[in-house]
């Protein structure tokens, strides 16, 4: 999960977004430097913390992972003004080494495979892919559900042509990597890498 801070652009406000929301349809609560962003149906869909400097080490600017140590200080932060708001999020990484276990011909697409995906996990995800070059047996990058593209695109269980897909498997050019190649395909990545670790990009 990333948090952003952009002091020159924006001023000292540590942003943290949870969900997507109507911009023109939102509602605010301030309790003194944080600030609860509501949507219209009064579901939480992120913070805004101000004088953010005063409250945390902030030695980057931009896009922010957040850390565990990162969202125990904005914890304490609510605890100190009466906020009991849970901020139970999921900091595992959201885009990982997968492993292609099988891949089977979609029943309702000629150009789509549906493939069994380790990542690390008890039980490996079924992605839907469309991807020329995907098979059984290649280590690809995985974004997983609540992983946001370069592009913006936040990554959500979904169903394509009535196959369940949870998840993402990358290219290249979707990971917005320098030199990514101009052809169509997902990233098939060294056989060095482990299944389950992070990517970085």
């Amino acid at each position: 999960m990333d948090v952003f801070y952009n002091p020159d652009g924006i001023g000292d406000v540590l942003i943290i977004p949870i969900e997507d929301g109507d911009r023109y349809d939102i509602k605010f609560e301030k309790i003194a430097d944080i600030t609860r962003i509501l949507s219209s149906a009064g579901k939480v869909i992120g913070y805004n913390i101000f004088n953010a400097k005063s409250h945390f080490q902030l030695n980057q600017t931009g896009k922010i992972k957040l850390t565990e140590e990162l969202l125990s200080q904005i914890k304490n932060l609510f605890m100190e003004n009466g906020i009991e708001d849970g901020l139970d999020f999921d900091l595992s990484p959201k885009f990982v080494v997968g492993y292609v276990i099988s891949k089977e011909q979609h029943e309702n697409a000629d150009k789509l495979s549906v493939c069994q995906v380790d990542v690390g996990e008890a039980e490996p995800l079924q992605i839907v892919c469309g991807a020329p070059n995907i098979d059984k047996g290649q280590k690809v990058v995985v974004a997983k559900v609540g992983a946001t593209m370069p592009s913006g695109l936040k990554i959500k269980p979904t169903e394509l042509r009535g196959v369940a897909s949870n998840g993402m498997i990358c290219s290249q050019k979707e990971l917005g990597m320098p030199n990514a190649p101009k052809e169509k395909g997902i990233y098939v990545l060294d056989d060095s890498t482990r299944v389950g670790e992070e990517f970085t990009f």
